[in-house]
């Protein structure tokens, strides 16, 4: 199915029940007085965050979402019966905005998570609310108040934990099948890949992690130019970004280091929090080149780009300050395996500090000192 992660929707909420205006008409009881019941409440509208729903495509058909209104009040004390509710199920990552506003009404991280988006109107009240000592037969009640009313815009940004970028043709897709089960389109044409693909690549029984591949990025994609950038808001969740590059380009005038240059470039362009993430490069089809080629061009290509870091020293414990580099080849998997170790440790150890900053926070909040730890990561700054 054709991945869908943008749809704009209208949600009504259902209007409150009317108040009822009776009296109590009984054979014996003369004088019975009011006994009109309250209105039901309108039906609310709400999302329901739901892994097993992958795309919005369902809302970009039907435009309209509406609750029912709730029921009229009775007589004999008798309250309207409310509206039920309508849940709409979306994919985990989904934000969800008010057009009118611009303000975020939700965020769907996690399965389960329910937020309302319309609440139904109260039901009105009946005139048994009115009876005073002066006033024994109130004739008055009150309408059911109004459900709101709401266009609303889904953005669905996946939830992955390692996101590759680079130029078309680079290789992304190659590399995310040679890892995982995912298995995208994968031919020797730039822009491939028309939709983002997730693969989860799993180290053993209980470990493992999401990888995403975004269509490639060309000069100018923040202002709009190629496919990618629509899809560069996915990688905004991922904890580690893999910057492939292709060292055997087909043409052989490309520059892959200028081309390198420009993407981190648009980075910085489209957004700094995304440009400060941790970003490892990753040198693809090296099987196309000798042993001797390899090595001179992967040269070559770090002093244009400016890469002067040490290795990471990883003596005691993993190093997440330093940038990481690899060489690979998707196709024939070589250097593969290494890289996604690499990456498990890399994440293995973020979730170990993140452990200990969320108890740091729950030491402070009770009153005791706080020492939080080093939260410098590795970024590859080229300038």
């Amino acid at each position: 199915m054709k991945f869908i992660d943008e749809a704009k929707i209208e949600v009504a909420a259902g209007k409150g029940g009317n108040g009822a205006v009776s009296f109590r008409r009984e054979k014996f009881v003369p004088r019975g007085g009011p006994d009109g019941g309250d209105g039901g409440r309108g039906g609310s509208v709400f999302a329901l965050a739901d892994e097993n729903v992958n795309t919005l495509v369902e809302y970009r058909f039907v435009k309209r979402y509406q609750a029912k209104n709730g029921e009229k009040g009775h007589g004999s004390d008798r309250y309207g019966a409310g509206a039920e509710d309508v849940v709409l199920h979306m994919p985990v990552g989904t934000v969800i905005r008010d057009v009118d506003t611009d303000e975020t009404v939700a965020d769907l991280t996690h399965h389960g998570q329910r937020v309302c988006l319309a609440k139904g109107g109260k039901g009105g009240l009946g005139n048994i609310h009115f009876k005073s000592s002066v006033n024994r037969a109130p004739k008055q009640a009150t309408p059911g108040e109004a459900g709101e009313v709401r266009t609303l815009q889904l953005e669905l940004k996946v939830l992955a934990d390692v996101g590759l970028l680079g130029m078309p043709n680079a290789g992304k897709s190659t590399l995310i099948r040679a890892v995982s089960a995912a298995r995208p389109k994968v031919a020797d044409y730039p822009f491939t890949t028309l939709h983002p693909n997730l693969g989860v690549v799993r180290m053993d029984e209980n470990t493992s992690f999401v990888m995403a591949d975004i269509p490639g990025l060309i000069e100018g994609a923040a202002e709009g130019a190629g496919l990618g950038h629509r899809f560069l808001k996915h990688l905004s969740r991922t904890g580690l970004l893999l910057h492939v590059v292709d060292l055997a380009p087909f043409d052989e005038t490309a520059n892959p280091a200028a081309e390198a240059l420009a993407i981190i470039d648009e980075l910085r362009k489209y957004d700094e929090e995304l440009y400060d993430k941790p970003r490892w490069l990753v040198l693809n089809k090296i099987d196309m080149l000798d042993e001797a080629v390899a090595e001179a061009r992967t040269a070559d290509f770090l002093a244009q780009i400016g890469w002067d870091y040490p290795a990471p020293d990883d003596r005691f414990g993993f190093d997440m300050h330093t940038p990481r580099l690899f060489t690979v080849s998707a196709l024939t998997h070589q250097g593969t395996q290494e890289l996604v170790r690499q990456i498990s440790l890399y994440l293995s150890e973020k979730k170990r500090l993140e452990a200990e900053w969320a108890a740091d926070a729950e030491e402070a909040a009770a009153g005791f000192e706080a020492v939080q730890p080093k939260t410098d990561t590795a970024v590859f700054k080229a300038e």
